[in-house]
């Protein structure tokens, strides 16, 4: 059974080694070994990453005490980030997720809900009724990497 709770502080290395695990380990199918370091270092500046989950405030996706995903939904309706566990894929986790982001969004109100989304997490999206707005070419750390700007409207009875 998947829970969800908050983030906490001492969360920090746990989930960096989840993000890292799970780029290096799922997103190779779609990206070249140079982008994937690009992208998820394998040293990363832990202070640096430590504020940004800080100020992200991402719900975690839990059983057992182990994290097995985390995502997170920002006040104007970006999620920033989406990860689920490499050795837990295609178990709920993501579902589960992406629920409580329904939830929180519809909390905050929002009318939509968008995200830069990787080659590899476009079918998930998809199935979540996001919409491709547009492919995106993104640099990070000189390496050029494919994504894609999704969005779904999101209509409440209010």
């Amino acid at each position: 059974m998947v829970a969800i709770r908050a983030y906490q502080q001492s969360d920090a290395d746990a989930v960096y080694q989840l993000f890292y695990d799970t780029v290096h380990t799922i997103n190779c199918r779609d990206y070249s070994l140079a982008q994937l370091q690009a992208w998820a270092p394998e040293t990363a500046d832990k202070r640096r990453w430590q504020q940004r989950l800080l100020c992200n405030q991402p719900l975690l996706a839990y059983a057992n005490e182990q994290i097995l995903g985390y995502a997170d939904l920002q006040p104007d309706g970006l999620i920033d980030q989406f990860f689920c566990h490499h050795a837990h894929q295609q178990q709920g986790v993501g579902s589960a997720l992406m629920q409580a982001l329904f939830i929180k969004a519809q909390q905050l109100q929002l009318q939509r809900m968008y995200a830069h989304v990787s080659i590899t997490a476009k079918p998930f999206f998809e199935r979540w009724h996001f919409q491709t707005i547009r492919m995106q070419q993104v640099t990070i750390r000189d390496q050029q990497l494919t994504n894609y700007l999704m969005e779904k409207s999101l209509v409440y009875l209010y």
